[in-house]
């Protein structure tokens, strides 16, 4: 049996946390406000695939986790916020985290959640990680919906010098168990790269579908939006090479094919800005503008969308 903290209760997270929780792990939850209410009294239920996945896990706020629990308590823990609250999480958990030794899984939007984390803990207590193909958001406090294929793909966090990182033994253990619980897992040794991959299709739909109210399939299926996708796609691919991924045109394209073959899936950014939340868009359209600077290079496409949709949503 494992034993999870999963760090935020959202759709992904709470979609993952349910089916640990179903196979058996201890997973301890955080949330906030109304939905942590819920999650106390009634407990989580996610709906999926036409079915309830119905837990009641231990679910705490912040200061609650720093008061009953110690790092080490838990096997790994896990991130499953939004990338914008990323910054204010390390630094509210940050001096809690380092009191121990357990390593941290990120499933977060964006190429920048990893570094961060790396400067707050070490390199070493970093697992890389990106969920696919999932989407999922909470419909009403306490219960989730969620759809897609969730998979997740993880690895160590590369960094220069590093003498010892998450064991191996673990990663396997971790990918091994989440298979189980029927949460289909690989392990890669080029994490870095699959986030960009992942970045290059958050970049190419989910601010222009903010901005339009558009899902995946209606994007990627239209004369004139699905050009501004790709392009949107290309300059991330560009940008890639700032962080000496250097993705290439074999990529733009399978990553173009891949979700125009999705069926049509509201995307996080446009379900955030329905609700009125803040917007990854810094995490995401940002990560690519700032990348794109540094490398002396245009990003038209990206910095136009990004620009329209700042206006709308300031």
């Amino acid at each position: 049996m494992l034993r999870l903290l999963m760090v935020g209760a959202g759709g992904i997270g709470g979609y993952y946390a349910a089916r640990l929780l179903g196979a058996g792990h201890q997973v301890v939850l955080t949330a906030r406000g109304e939905h942590l209410t819920a999650l106390r009294a009634n407990g989580l239920t996610v709906r999926y695939d036409g079915s309830d996945l119905v837990h009641r896990p231990e679910a705490l706020d912040h200061q609650q986790l720093i008061a009953q629990f110690h790092p080490d308590d838990f096997d790994v823990i896990v991130l499953a916020l939004k990338a914008t609250a990323t910054a204010s999480v390390v630094k509210e958990l940050g001096g809690w985290f380092v009191q121990g030794r357990v390593p941290v899984l990120s499933l977060q939007n964006g190429v920048d959640n990893e570094p961060l984390l790396a400067d707050a803990i070490g390199a070493g207590r970093v697992i890389g990680g990106l969920a696919v193909r999932i989407g999922g958001h909470i419909v009403r406090p306490g219960v989730i919906e969620a759809e897609g294929v969730a998979q997740i793909v993880m690895g160590e966090w590369p960094a220069a010098g590093q003498t010892a990182g998450p064991s191996q033994q673990l990663l396997e253990t971790l990918v091994s168990e989440f298979n189980t619980a029927g949460i289909p897992t690989t392990l890669s040794d080029r994490i870095r790269y699959e986030l960009w991959r992942k970045l290059v299709i958050n970049n190419g739909v989910n601010p222009l579908s903010a901005l339009t109210g558009l899902d995946t399939r209606s994007l990627t299926h239209h004369p004139e939006f699905s050009r501004i996708v790709y392009r949107m796609m290309a300059e991330t691919v560009a940008a890639s090479r700032a962080d000496d991924v250097n993705l290439g045109q074999t990529d733009l394209d399978d990553m173009f094919d891949l979700i125009s073959s999705f069926n049509a899936i509201k995307t996080s950014m446009l379900v955030d800005k329905e609700k009125g939340r803040p917007l990854e868009l810094d995490s995401i359209a940002g990560a690519v503008l700032r990348r794109c600077r540094e490398l002396g290079i245009e990003a038209p496409y990206t910095s136009t969308i990004t620009a329209l949709l700042a206006r709308e949503n300031p």
